[in-house]
C-alpha cells in the first residue's frame, strides 16, 4: 500500500474517532454528576480529558493500522466492529449524563468493554501492534464499567432528580 493510501486509512479513522469524541463530549457538561456520591478511587475530573485524548489517539492509530494492513472481509468486519464501538463510546455519555440512567450506563460500559475487547481480537489477526495499542482502551473501559456500577449502587434513585439551578 502506498504512503498516500496509508495516510487515508489513518486520517479516516482519526476523523471517525474525533467525531465520536465530539458527540460524546457534548453530553458531559451537565453539572448533575457533581451531586453524585462517588467512590474515593474515582479519578479527579481533570484526569478524564487527558486520559481520553491519549486513548482516542491509540484507538485511531490502531484503526488506521488495521485498515491499512487488512484485506477484504477481514477489513470490512473490523471496520463494522470499529464503527459499532465508536457508536457505543459516543453514546455512553448520553446514557449517563443526559438520560441519567446510572444502571443502564453501567451496562452500557460493560458492552463497550466487550466491544473494545473484540476490537483487540480482530486487530490481533492483522496487526499485533495495533491490538496492543487497543489494550489500554479496553482496560479503561473495564475500569469505567466498575466505576459506573459503583456510582449506580451508591446513588439508587438519583438518576431522575432534576438539576437545581
Amino acid at each position: 500500500m502506498g504512503t498516500h493510501a496509508a495516510w487515508h486509512g489513518y486520517a479516516g479513522h482519526g476523523l471517525a474517532v474525533a467525531a465520536a469524541a465530539a458527540v460524546g463530549g457534548a453530553a458531559t457538561a451537565t453539572g448533575w454528576d457533581d451531586r453524585l456520591d462517588t467512590p474515593a478511587w474515582q479519578p479527579p475530573r481533570a484526569a478524564f480529558g487527558p486520559v481520553w485524548t491519549g486513548l482516542y489517539a491509540l484507538v485511531a492509530g490502531a484503526g488506521g493500522a488495521v485498515w491499512n494492513a487488512g484485506r477484504g472481509r477481514q477489513r470490512a468486519r473490523f471496520a463494522t466492529a470499529f464503527g459499532i464501538n465508536l457508536a457505543l463510546n459516543a453514546s455512553w455519555t448520553w446514557t449517563f449524563f443526559r438520560a441519567r440512567r446510572l444502571p443502564a450506563a453501567a451496562a452500557h460500559a460493560a458492552v463497550l468493554t466487550l466491544s473494545a475487547s473484540d476490537l483487540i481480537r480482530r486487530a490481533r489477526r492483522v496487526s499485533p501492534a495495533a491490538a496492543a495499542a487497543l489494550v489500554p482502551y479496553a482496560a479503561w473501559s473495564g475500569f469505567a464499567t466498575v466505576l459506573a456500577a459503583e456510582i449506580a449502587r451508591r446513588n439508587r434513585g438519583a438518576q431522575h432528580q432534576p438539576i437545581a439551578r
